[in-house]
């Protein structure tokens, strides 16, 4: 597992215990002893992380919401539906990687499930461009959200991605449309809707897949209209005092739970989401089924109406 650089004691004394617990399986024949030793240090492991992460400043929840090991998409989609269908293209130009889009059982219902896919693999960030998805992936996006509205099935997104793709190309193709566009549709969509901020929420291209009637975010996870490099990089022409423009921009998910931006913050497992994807995924589904049950329980007309009251509140203040 990579690890960032606070949590280098935590992975050492991990390190500890895994070659401790591989003397075990070899059979040595201190067994006994080792077993205590083991026991001591998964105690100091616990107690160690409780104290790393009781008080982490704002850049380092920034990084924790990019660790490389952060459950995404494709790994929720494992642990939280089952039968998942994926569909490819937009129907215009061609297949996004850096969007998956399909449908899945969630419990006893089908829904449609969408969102940014990160890579893995140097080859794989590479083919699915870091979760920058470009103009046919939210066109895509669009496509299955109709589907979906048809069929009268929610409509579940998860959302992670530095922004969308500024280059020359998906310029050309309407970057700027494609966006406003997945807006309009999802702020009409006569289904119930669920956005969740798994990893990183960066400007457009979080909110063209974010307008829901419940938004949810993970703990670790940021929301901004820019990333903390980016407005520094405006500020100040140093992208480098990123951890300045994060202390300002209010991008956690408590601060964005204060602002009204989201509905609720979903806890991590204690260490974060990449430690216990499990864990993560079993509270991120008790929360989903919580509130699409209470959703369920509105008509479309009443849908519609509590979106977009709860857009029209966000900004506002006495």
């Amino acid at each position: 597992m990579a690890h960032l650089d606070f949590e280098a004691p935590l992975v050492e004394l991990e390190e500890r215990i895994a070659a401790l617990k591989a003397l075990t399986d070899a059979g040595a024949p201190e067994a006994e002893d080792i077993d205590a030793q083991i026991q001591f240090l998964e105690a100091q492991a616990d107690d160690l992380q409780r104290e790393l992460y009781a008080d982490l400043d704002v850049w380092t929840k920034v990084q924790l919401s990019r660790h490389p090991d952060r459950p995404y998409l494709r790994d929720y989609a494992a642990l939280l539906f089952e039968d998942f269908v994926e569909l490819h293209g937009d129907r215009t130009f061609r297949d996004d990687p850096a969007i998956i889009a399909g449908f899945a059982r969630f419990g006893s219902e089908i829904v449609a499930v969408i969102g940014h896919q990160k890579g893995r693999t140097a080859k794989d960030k590479a083919r699915r461009n870091f979760g920058m998805a470009h103009p046919e992936g939210y066109r895509k996006a669009v496509r299955v959200m109709r589907l979906a509205e048809q069929a009268g099935r929610a409509v579940l997104t998860f959302i992670d991605t530095p922004g969308a793709y500024p280059g020359l190309g998906a310029e050309e193709r309407g970057q700027a449309e494609a966006i406003g566009h997945a807006i309009e549709v999802m702020s009409q969509l006569r289904v119930p809707v669920i956005s969740t901020v798994v990893g990183e929420g960066g400007s457009g291209g979080a909110l063209a897949i974010g307008v829901a009637n419940r938004v949810l975010m993970l703990e670790y996870a940021t929301y901004s209209v820019i990333t903390p490099e980016g407005c520094a990089s405006i500020l100040w022409r140093d992208a480098t005092r990123g951890d300045e423009a994060a202390e300002q921009l209010k991008l956690l998910a408590n601060d964005a739970k204060a602002l009204g931006v989201i509905d609720e913050v979903v806890s991590e497992p204690p260490g974060g989401a990449h430690r216990r994807p499990q864990v993560a995924a079993q509270a991120l589904r008790e929360a989903i089924a919580r509130h699409l049950a209470e959703l369920r329980g509105l008509d479309a007309e009443a849908l519609l109406t509590q979106r977009y009251q709860r857009f029209r509140a966000l900004g506002t203040w006495q």
